[in-house]
């Protein structure tokens, strides 16, 4: 057991030689805590969460998820690694197209050893985010966007994972649906003790969390010409 599920420092990243360089000094993130994460387009959450989640490499510095260090991991170390302990809410779904609803949340335990997942289960969380059975087994593509988006949340909560980065995951979701996800996300990060990195940039919801911050505390880029979010940003 880990006091800090997620601890940075002096990390520093770059998508290329003569791009700005992307900058933490110290993010620490308490096994069960909730954290919101706020900043402008453009400030370097998406970038952040990326590294969180081993999608892309440190360039220097430490990076300890779970006291493991992923700045040393090969990229398929960090993708076991991801597919075994975390629970990833992009912000584009990343949903098999050709899958249906049940078969894109019950594909989290065939990547994992560890994180198993009965139909059952996997049935009553799409209900729960308002997805029927009929939609359940509907290919993801006939869905709307908000369905998508609930699928996706379903995907990431599946298998009890340890830490769930969440990047924008309720801007798909009118108010209803989306206080429905909140009370089920925070749910089940309290009943397995697990940590929420959570980005957005609806402000109405920091209250609902045990800590906000803002990334140009923790973060910053070392030249002008950010990237945009959609650019990994």
């Amino acid at each position: 057991m880990f006091d800090s599920v997620l601890e940075i420092s002096d990390l520093t990243f770059q998508w290329a030689s003569d791009s700005p360089v992307f900058s933490v000094s110290q993010l620490d993130l308490g096994r069960g805590e909730r954290l919101f994460l706020k900043g402008a387009s453009g400030s370097g959450k998406s970038t952040l969460l990326s590294l969180i989640g081993g999608v892309t490499e440190v360039k220097s510095g430490s990076l300890k998820v779970l006291g493991e260090e992923l700045s040393q991991m090969k990229p398929k170390q960090r993708d076991r690694f991801r597919a075994e302990h975390l629970g990833l809410i992009f912000q584009q779904f990343n949903l098999i197209p050709y899958l249906s609803a049940l078969e894109n949340v019950l594909l989290t335990g065939q990547f994992s050893t560890q994180r198993k997942v009965a139909k059952s289960d996997a049935l009553k969380m799409l209900s729960e985010l308002g997805i029927d059975v009929q939609l359940a087994n509907s290919q993801v593509t006939q869905l709307s966007i908000g369905q998508q988006q609930r699928v996706a949340a379903a995907r990431a909560l599946a298998g009890k994972p340890q830490l769930i980065i969440a990047d924008e995951p309720t801007s798909a979701l009118d108010q209803d649906t989306r206080d429905t996800y909140l009370d089920l996300l925070f749910s089940q990060c309290h009943n397995h003790n697990a940590s929420l990195l959570f980005v957005s940039h609806d402000r109405t919801l920091a209250p609902l969390f045990d800590r906000e911050l803002d990334i140009t505390e923790l973060a910053s880029w070392s030249k002008t010409g950010i990237r945009s979010e959609g650019e990994g940003g």
